[in-house]
């Protein structure tokens, strides 16, 4: 079975960079402001990087959302699917990073996925 390890943690966030000091305090993370997306990366010694994402009616004040490599996130949702979970966002480009989907758990739990651009299909 291919590795999938998780690579990246999302927090909601109202606001990106009053939380990424307080991070960044508190932890030592280091932030990439990102304002043309209203968002915020950062990178955790030790373990996977992540971002602040903007509270929103999707993505309320308190979620924290975990993404999980894939090297074929089609193929990963099929059996996401085979399996009695349901996709919640296919497959989308997020534009010159990474490729990025949602799928829901037999319980409701929502899992993001990562694919790196160079898988293109």
């Amino acid at each position: 079975m291919p590795n999938h390890p998780i690579v990246h943690v999302e927090f909601s966030t109202n606001n990106r960079e009053t939380d990424a000091q307080f991070y960044n305090q508190l932890f030592g993370w280091s932030f990439q402001q990102m304002p043309e997306m209203n968002y915020a990366t950062f990178e955790a010694e030790g373990g996977p990087g992540g971002g602040l994402n903007p509270v929103q009616e999707t993505y309320p004040a308190g979620t924290t959302s975990v993404y999980v490599h894939t090297d074929d996130i089609e193929a990963t949702l099929s059996r996401v699917e085979e399996l009695g979970g349901k996709v919640i966002v296919p497959k989308s480009e997020i534009p010159g990073i990474s490729w990025f989907a949602f799928f829901a758990d037999l319980t409701g739990n929502q899992v993001g996925l990562l694919e790196p651009l160079e898988n293109q299909s």
